[in-house]
């Protein structure tokens, strides 16, 4: 009988043992035990948690309206419906740029109006269709000098820049040879232009941080990520097609933006270095209004290098422009510190901007004029202003450390943050990122190369990542304090942007999302289905959105997520990793 009964309760417990090790692998959002993120946590062995890798990434084309799950029992279930969006330009939808009933009802395109956000209302919620035969893209660094054809397939630029070797097709690629309008002999030999003209330049040291004005496909950039400086580069969605999603798709940081009404979405005091190569911007237009604004966003000591027929020609049209130019620099006391031509025929100009107020006190008339009043994000829908931007604290200005100290010491000009709790943030986000970002979460880093921080705060998870082969746009909302002139300050990127609206990027542009308790908190101003419908137009198949958040916003996520037949996991009920397949709704039939 003993016999009997042993056999029966080892009978129970294999069947239970088995029963548990069943739905364990075939739970959809099975919760991993994470560690804890207290300051003594003592991380484990890496092969204590093995990292679980998602579902393949779906392809299928089913049903284009889901339920989405309970929250809880009281609960009733919602329908999302998506629909693809719709137009001849759908694939590249911009819908604060693609506005057209806004942009043909605006009174004048003399200052580039056209090229400005105009928001739609409501934000839309359809998905962007995928491009013919889109695949993976080509994994950096090959993607710098090129990409698949298919997923881009813009074949105007190659024609009309096929003298100046900016992009040409062969084959299935678009290839980037390093040319541009003043890159005759290629981007490197144009930079070493640079460095023989003001050898106080030295690129990744004491210059980190470049602005790229009217970028092209962003090779100027793109070459200068091999000596460490990271370069925003940016270009209006105009005539010369697709170049800022050419160099999205290449792996080079990248924006869609002019210099027409409206202040850039970047802080006072930010770039080292700004540059412009044929950059086609009428400097002196209004009062000088579009220096005006390059001097607002330049370091104080910082340099802009203008290349143009201006500065090296002497025609009558070059001549006026030029002692235009002459009188404007003179009147917001910039000097100049370099001036040359090289053999190619092609010159510039390099200027500096002061370091103190003495000069603008000292001017013979005051024109124009200090600016009297600057606020936080004060550059977010904010219109140019004919004045001069104040230094910080209105004295003399000392330059960052050089890089990559500067990374951690940081001195902000903002007086945001003192030097503990920046200490404490930059020490928790690589705590974070290191124990389980990089080691517990299912997301093949190697495949990430254009990473998009959210809500990025002081930067603190991009500096985490910076011995990665990535790079980061740091988002700081317009509805959370004004942290992102301490980002510039530490050597890294980022831009202002309210995610109730869409961003000024092209659809598929980015390999991963992160969100640090942010997500909850936009559900008091918009609608979380149409955030979510911005992160997948932004995120290319294949993609991640990372989430660190509450239970209640992660359980939110992943039913929309669902909907949209994303592959997620939750771990420890803190995190949640969403991966974007190839799913599309169907196109309704004609």
């Amino acid at each position: 009988m003993a016999i009997s009964v042993q056999h029966v309760v080892v009978l129970l417990l294999t069947s239970l043992l088995i029963a548990i090790t069943f739905f364990l692998f075939t739970s959809d959002n099975i919760r991993f035990p994470l560690p804890s993120l207290s300051t003594d946590y003592t991380p484990l062995p890496k092969s204590a948690t093995p990292s679980p890798s998602l579902d393949d990434v779906s392809s299928d084309q089913t049903p284009q309206k889901l339920k989405m799950k309970k929250l809880n029992a009281s609960d009733e279930e919602e329908v999302v419906r998506w629909d693809l969006c719709k137009g001849a330009e759908s694939v590249d939808y911009i819908p604060c740029l693609d506005n057209r009933d806004a942009i043909k009802q605006l009174k004048s395109r003399r200052h580039m109006e056209h090229r400005e956000r105009h928001c739609p209302e409501p934000t839309p919620k359809c998905l962007v269709p995928l491009p013919d035969n889109y695949k993976a893209p080509v994994p950096w660094p090959k993607s710098r000098d090129m990409v698949w054809y298919n997923n881009v397939p813009h074949p105007k630029l190659v024609e009309y820049k096929k003298e100046q070797n900016w992009v040409k097709k062969d084959g299935e690629f678009l290839v980037f040879p390093g040319g541009g309008t003043q890159f005759k002999y290629g981007v490197t030999h144009y930079v070493e232009f640079i460095e023989k003209a003001l050898p106080v330049i030295k690129w990744g040291k004491n210059i980190r941080v470049v602005l790229d004005v009217g970028c092209g496909v962003a090779s100027f950039g793109g070459f200068l990520l091999d000596k460490d400086v990271i370069t925003m580069s940016f270009a209006p969605k105009d005539e010369h097609e697709a170049q800022i999603q050419f160099a999205l798709e290449r792996g080079i940081p990248a924006t869609l933006s002019v210099i027409g009404t409206q202040q850039l979405t970047f802080p006072s005091n930010a770039f080292d270095l700004i540059h412009c190569a044929r950059c086609r911007v009428h400097w002196d237009a209004d009062g000088g209004k579009p220096l005006l604004e390059l001097n607002r966003v330049l370091r104080p000591g910082g340099f802009f290098i203008w290349s143009a027929t201006p500065v090296y020609r002497d025609n009558d049209r070059d001549s006026k422009i030029w002692t235009a130019m002459v009188s404007l620099t003179k009147s917001i006391c910039w000097k100049v510190v370099a001036k040359t031509v090289d053999s190619s025929g092609i010159g510039l100009v390099i200027y500096q901007k002061p370091t103190s107020e003495s000069c603008y006190k000292k001017r013979s008339t005051q024109e124009p004029p200090l600016c009297v009043k600057e606020g936080v994000n004060a550059s977010w829908y904010a219109p140019l202003r004919q004045c001069i931007s104040k230094l910080p604290s209105g004295g003399v200005q000392k330059w960052p450390e050089l890089w990559p100290k500067r990374l951690v010491s940081v001195k902000p000009q903002t007086g945001l943050v003192d030097a503990k709790t920046f200490k404490k943030d930059t020490e928790k986000w690589s705590e974070i990122v290191s124990d389980v970002y990089l080691e517990r979460l299912a997301v093949n880093w190697s495949s990430v190369r254009n990473v998009m921080d959210m809500n990025a705060g002081f930067g603190g998870f991009a500096a985490a990542l910076i011995n990665r082969p990535l790079w980061v746009m740091n988002v700081v909302p317009v509805d959370k304090p004004d942290t992102l002139s301490v980002v510039f300050d530490r050597g890294l990127i980022g831009v202002y942007h309210d995610w109730c609206e869409s961003l000024n990027t092209y659809p598929r542009t980015y390999d991963l999302l992160h969100s640090s308790f942010y997500l909850g908190d936009i559900t008091q101003r918009c609608e979380i289905v149409q955030v979510v419908a911005e992160i997948d137009r932004v995120l290319r198949p294949g993609g991640y959105l990372v989430v660190q958040d509450t239970m209640e916003t992660i359980k939110k996520l992943e039913s929309i997520l669902d909907s949209l037949h994303w592959s997620t996991k939750i771990y420890q009920d803190r995190f949640l990793v969403g991966r974007k397949g190839f799913w599309r709704p169907i196109k309704p039939e004609l």
